[in-house]
């Protein structure tokens, strides 16, 4: 089989849909029926790239702020060459990754990791959001067969869209090798870059934004007690999202304590090495399709406290702390019980490890391969 995978987003920072491609692509291409193609948005190649195209994520941006129609225009752009490049080389089966597929005559998968874009529309720029909405249903109706993360988002699929269940197809997501546990010498160097102690802090690793629940957070770490603060720092990794403003202030008094560190992006090597070493990870996010950092959390052997929220329960299982997403003293109990009792840390730890032995990229992988070839037989 050959398959056109659209790989744009590889040129961006690695976030979520971004590892999602790398990691599936990486899979799929030890399978010896496959031969992939990856389409770069204007070139196509066979391999995945090293490292981000540098610049790539300023460039686009301001390339958005300053010439009007920017999304339509580079759609139309990228289909000319996707095009001229299967005509050139032409494929058996087109598959999306994201909301909005390229026009294809053949048969298509498209992956829908959630469906933010209905629950948040103001996550997305007012330009992006009328192009996915544009895209989505036709992408929708189009696909022969439909990818999601969790058995949660594939509900949410099939009643929005009004489609057959048997479209849906559940591919979990897995965890790159580089999530495992890891001994506080494995990890010093990187914990002395980021005035760090090894099992000594708490980590909320998200987009910052509110969708993330990050105001409950910050929250409930304050209301801790000072000398636990002191001890047990909070360190938020990610890049900026929409609506920051919303908690800014409590987020720069937050800093000003000293109890509270950001450290923006971080690439895999250091940030596998920062979930590893920390005493929770901290995830009451508000929505999501299926929730990344917990699952590399619990392969790291670091305990998670989740919210009860969309797919969350789902992927932790009963590894997990659940709490309510709009409980901060709920959360506050979470965080002081999984700092002072050292016996729920240790189940905490055990579950976790167990339950992410279930995930894994060759498992995605394969599911999704034979759904390339359902498709491609339907």
């Amino acid at each position: 089989m050959r398959i056109a995978l659209n790989a744009r987003i590889l040129l961006a920072p690695l976030t979520g849909i971004g590892r999602y491609v790398v990691e599936l692509a990486r899979a799929l291409q030890r399978h010896d029926d496959l031969e992939l193609h990856l389409f770069y948005g204007r070139e196509w190649g066979r391999t995945l790239p090293e490292n981000a195209l540098p610049g790539y994520s300023r460039l686009s941006s301001v390339a958005k702020r300053l010439i009007p129609g920017a999304y339509p225009l580079r759609r139309l752009i990228e289909q000319r060459r996707f095009d001229a490049g299967l005509k050139h080389s032409p494929v058996d089966l087109y598959h999306e990754p994201s909301l909005w597929p390229l026009n294809f005559d053949g048969p298509m998968v498209m992956t829908l990791h959630d469906l933010t874009h209905l629950h948040y529309p103001l996550t997305q720029p007012r330009d992006r959001l009328a192009e996915i909405e544009r895209r989505v249903g036709k992408g929708v109706e189009n696909a022969r067969r439909i990818l999601v993360d969790s058995a949660f988002i594939g509900r949410e699929v099939v009643d929005h869209f009004g489609l057959a269940p048997e479209k849906i197809v559940v591919a979990p997501l897995g965890c790159a090798s580089a999530f495992a546990p890891r001994e506080e010498s494995d990890t010093i160097s990187t914990l002395q870059n980021h005035a760090l102690t090894y099992r000594q802090y708490l980590l909320c690793v998200a987009t910052l934004e509110p969708r993330k629940n990050l105001g409950l957070v910050l929250r409930a770490h304050a209301q801790l007690p000072e000398k636990l603060r002191a001890r047990y720092p909070l360190l938020l990794v990610g890049m900026p999202g929409w609506g920051g403003k919303a908690f800014a202030a409590d987020l720069r008094k937050a800093l000003a304590t000293g109890h509270v560190r950001l450290a923006g992006y971080l690439e895999q090597s250091d940030l596998s090495n920062i979930i590893a070493s920390a005493r929770a990870l901290i995830y009451p996010s508000l929505y999501e399709g299926f929730g990344l950092p917990v699952l590399e959390a619990m392969a790291s052997g670091t305990p998670v406290i989740i919210s009860n929220r969309a797919a969350l329960p789902e992927v932790a299982g009963e590894a997990g702390m659940i709490v309510d997403a709009e409980d901060v003293t709920q959360l506050a109990e979470a965080m002081h019980r999984i700092i002072e009792d050292n016996r729920e840390w240790f189940v905490r730890r055990e579950a976790g490890l167990i339950r992410a032995r279930n995930f894994s990229w060759e498992r995605c992988a394969g599911i999704t391969a034979q759904t390339y070839r359902d498709a491609l037989s339907s």
